[in-house]
């Protein structure tokens, strides 16, 4: 069995009994099964450069951190990522800041990562890049004559050809693309857009619906949708602390029940259109009022970016608004979290709610959405509200789906969602569970790691000896 390199903007921390999410859980569990290497920026900064990366061992699993300067980090990550790749692949043309010296700190740090992940690579090595921040390093891998299997997973949405090309240096990131053996996609749609960009600028041919044909060689591009871990949180759910426990029994007492988001506070997630249509919900449905309780959870993410701040203000306006309209002394509509939440409490949570609310405007999967699945109590299970522009859309077809955009379409559909007779929540939630279950972590893992390999049935694979002959200079 090959080893297996796991390249990321940041690399996980092994010795945790638990990451932060179910995909960190299911790529270290791959890496400890077949052994390898996971590879990242450690998350500090530094005056200058280090000539090596930090190494540490766990088991068969080698960790390796790569700092990066001040500099590195502002036009690397908070510029090019996270200020043009971030809100342009979320379709928010109107957030991109574009610099040109964004674009070469993200050239510059991508290839910096390949030049100190090269020494820890053997011959056989699967390399598996993860998102948005690392696009551009399998070319430089293979500038530096890497000749391993290649493969990048994008976790958020490519937007169409006509979007992209907002950036000045779109054809070079999809140059990027075209340096993996597999590029896999979360949706039809992404891989669709992948695919229309090929087609309309000739830069490759399409080979058929899952393969496509670059400098003589053949690509695998297709649909890879991601899932949970389904038994695990399911557990994890049933497991309620005593604070979520007690707050379940007295909203039972009252009559009340609750609905539930948890998102990243990210402008990607629709918050203040979410928050407006419960507040129009009630508007339309004033019997409603007293009845349902809205629990926002949305920890900070990325605060040293602008457009975050902003957010985070208009969500607390919003609240304080809707809640002096709407309060009365022993009923609060909208309790708003901005912190971390562990995810054991998150299950418990979950499973208390009559509705899970998952409206992002634009999202490549949305895990939330099948963790709400996961955690029900199938003889009583809560109802899934999903936007039609979240990834999940595309599988999770027995929710109800809204266009997040539509304020009365979504307040009325939250409504049904709370007023939905058991046998009809139960039918849903059946089939729903069914899906996610099919479609888990390990699916996943296995059918990427199949292409990657070579070994699922497609075209005549490349061996490594037909890439091009490219070098760069030192650095």
């Amino acid at each position: 069995m090959s080893r297996l390199v796991i390249v990321s903007n940041r690399v996980a921390d092994l010795r945790q009994s638990t990451q932060s999410g179910g995909l960190a859980v299911g790529l270290a569990d791959a890496l400890r099964e077949r052994g390898g290497v996971w590879f990242g920026w450690s998350g500090k900064t530094v005056p200058q450069r280090p000539a090596n990366a930090a190494v540490d061992e766990i088991g068969n699993v080698v960790m390796v951190a790569a700092d990066m300067t001040p500099r590195d980090h502002k036009e690397y990550y908070v510029g090019y990522a996270n200020s043009v790749l971030w809100p342009m692949f979320h379709y928010r043309l109107d957030l991109v800041k574009f610099r040109p010296a964004y674009f070469e700190g993200y050239r510059r740090v991508n290839e910096y990562f390949a030049r100190l992940l090269v020494p820890h690579l053997r011959e056989g090595d699967l390399i598996w890049v993860q998102d948005y921040h690392l696009i551009l390093a399998g070319l430089h891998l293979r500038r530096l004559g890497c000749r391993q299997r290649l493969g990048f997973f994008l976790h958020i949405p490519l937007p169409p050809p006509e979007m992209l090309s907002a950036s000045p240096n779109h054809r070079e990131l999809i140059e990027g693309l075209l340096a993996y053996d597999v590029v896999g996609f979360q949706t039809s749609a992404d891989a669709g857009n992948f695919k229309h960009y090929l087609e309309s600028t000739g830069l490759a041919e399409i080979v058929d619906e899952d393969h496509v044909r670059y400098e003589g060689r053949i690509i695998v591009a297709k649909r890879f949708p991601i899932g949970i871990d389904v038994d695990s949180f399911a557990a994890m759910s049933s497991n309620s602390p005593d604070d979520v426990r007690i707050d379940a029994m007295r909203r039972d007492m009252l009559g009340r029940k609750q609905i539930i988001g948890v998102d990243r506070l990210d402008y990607s997630k629709g918050l203040p259109d979410r928050f407006r249509a419960f507040s129009r919900m009630l508007e339309r449905h004033p019997d409603m009022e007293k009845k349902v309780t809205f629990l926002q959870i949305a920890p900070p993410t990325r605060e040293d970016v602008e457009a975050y701040s902003e957010i985070r203000t208009e969500l607390e306006g919003l609240t304080g608004a809707i809640n002096g309209r709407f309060s009365d002394f022993n009923w609060t509509p909208i309790r708003y979290i901005h912190r971390s939440v562990p995810r054991e409490k998150l299950a418990a949570l979950f499973r208390a709610s009559r509705v899970g609310l998952v409206t992002p405007l634009r999202d490549g999967m949305n895990l939330v959405a099948k963790e709400f699945i996961a955690a029900q109590d199938g003889a009583n299970p809560g109802v899934l509200v999903l936007s039609q522009f979240a990834g999940a859309a595309e599988e999770l077809q027995e929710a109800l789906i809204v266009n997040p955009y539509d304020t009365d379409g979504t307040a009325d559909t939250i409504r049904e969602g709370l007023e939905m007779p058991l046998e009809e929540r139960c039918e849903r939630h059946e089939a729903l569970l069914a899906r996610i279950r099919k479609q888990d972590a390990r699916a996943w893992l296995t059918a990427f790691l199949r292409d990657l390999d070579g070994k699922a049935d497609a075209p005549p694979a490349n061996d490594g000896n037909n890439l091009p002959d490219i070098t760069i200079p030192a650095a």
